[in-house]
């Protein structure tokens, strides 16, 4: 019997899904970030940068930004750094080399230097055991085939006393806001990526996969079980999105 896993609302073999999230996300990275100040008003900056504030980038650290290939996250940590007086040594990871190209083209763009860009798995990093000390991921988790093996990916490339973050969606804390959400989600995110990004398909899954990601207590057991220590998580914009994190001890 052929194994599955979830694509969205569907269920297809497992083999396929990171070649059928690859198209999504080949698809769509032109419009990505355009995309996603249309379908957040906005807000998803606010997001970052709180998730980029409780990672306290050290200019002595090394970070590894997994599913980053904008840049999104890294160009925060590297701004950050600046501010104190250093450059830190910052890799921007994703398996998708459309995303890649469209983070090294803003990064040109923006006269930004002294990144390190890697086409490369979350599931199956081709990177040394202990070589980092930050781990960040910012709405990538949920789209990785194997989530456990991506935690212990993780944690295996982490140095020993390394901080694991992650900024997902997950599922409204206030009931009252559930309805809203999920018209909002289901109805207009869908319409705005026919109409900005001309894929009305690419973001149905990605809509999709937030609903099938595991609710916030859920997945702080599976960053456990990868071996993190001292995990937790705290909520933004009333449990729209969440910030987790956790220690390799």
């Amino acid at each position: 019997m052929t194994e599955t896993t979830s694509f969205g609302f569907q269920d297809v073999p497992t083999q396929d899904k990171q070649g059928m999230v690859g198209e999504v996300f080949s698809s769509v990275a032109a419009d990505y970030d355009r995309m996603n100040d249309a379908m957040s008003l906005g807000v998803h900056r606010l997001w970052k940068n709180t998730f980029v504030k409780q990672i306290n980038p050290r200019h002595d650290e090394a970070f590894l930004d997994v599913a980053g290939g904008t840049g999104d996250i890294a160009f925060r940590i590297q701004d950050k750094l600046a501010k104190r007086g250093g450059i830190g040594e910052i890799t921007v990871l994703d398996i998708n080399a459309e995303m890649l190209a469209e983070g090294r083209r803003r990064a040109e763009e923006q006269s930004r230097e002294d990144l390190i860009w890697l086409e490369d798995n979350a599931e199956a990093l081709e990177l040394p055991d202990s070589s980092f000390d930050c781990y960040s991921i910012a709405f990538g988790i949920r789209n990785v085939t194997n989530i456990p093996a991506a935690l212990s990916e993780a944690h295996r490339v982490l140095k020993r006393g390394g901080r694991f973050f992650c900024l997902e969606f997950t599922a409204p804390v206030l009931p009252a806001l559930e309805p809203i959400y999920k018209a909002y989600s289901f109805n207009v995110i869908p319409w705005l990526g026919g109409r900005i990004a001309g894929d009305r398909a690419s973001y149905q899954y990605l809509v999709e996969s937030i609903r099938k990601f595991p609710a916030k207590p859920a997945f702080a057991d599976l960053i456990r079980q990868a071996g993190f220590s001292n995990v937790r998580f705290n909520t933004m914009s009333a449990g729209i999105v969440a910030v987790h994190s956790g220690w390799k001890l």
